[in-house]
């Protein structure tokens, strides 16, 4: 088998909808993809809610931290071949230069994270959250991307961020 391909999820807060994205692509890709998540002004820790629903469906929650995004902008940074951004700040911020130029699309949702309501409210935006990014995470592993062009492939990746969920 061969290295996966490293795919970092970029997000603000890098708290919620980075932090489930990155578990969910560990998993789903059953070892094709590597996932890695940061953000450009990091909350400081995973939020509790997202590491709860996480936990709850069985994912490894033991290496997920909050971190800033210029941990992956560095020589000794493992090169990313994807880069997504999956919230609206992140996608209009300017972000570092990223070695060796990864394809990149823009997944925006909506913030879980910035839901206010009971805790069954919030659970439901976290849940809702997960099922939108599973879904086009679901789509991005199974494309074969042996056989798509760079430009076919960068259609596809805008595609899966049009997705209506």
């Amino acid at each position: 088998m061969s290295d996966p391909l490293n795919v970092l999820f970029l997000c603000t807060g890098n708290s919620a909808r980075s932090i489930l994205a990155e578990a969910i692509i560990d998993r789903e890709s059953m070892g094709r993809f590597k996932g890695y998540s940061a953000g450009s002004n990091p909350a400081g820790e995973p939020n509790p809610y997202a590491i709860q629903l996480l936990e709850n469906l069985n994912h490894d929650t033991s290496g997920l931290r909050s971190k800033n995004w210029d941990e992956f902008s560095g020589p000794d940074a493992p090169q990313m071949d994807f880069i997504f951004t999956v919230c609206d700040n992140a996608a209009n911020e300017t972000c570092p230069i990223w070695p060796g130029h990864p394809a990149s699309a823009h997944w925006g949702l909506p913030d879980p994270a910035a839901v206010e309501g009971s805790d069954a409210e919030i659970a439901l935006a976290f849940a809702d959250t997960y099922r939108m990014l599973r879904n086009r995470i679901s789509v991005f592993v199974n494309l074969p991307l042996a056989e798509l062009s760079k430009l076919s492939l960068q259609e596809k990746l805008n595609e899966i961020g049009q997705t209506k969920d």
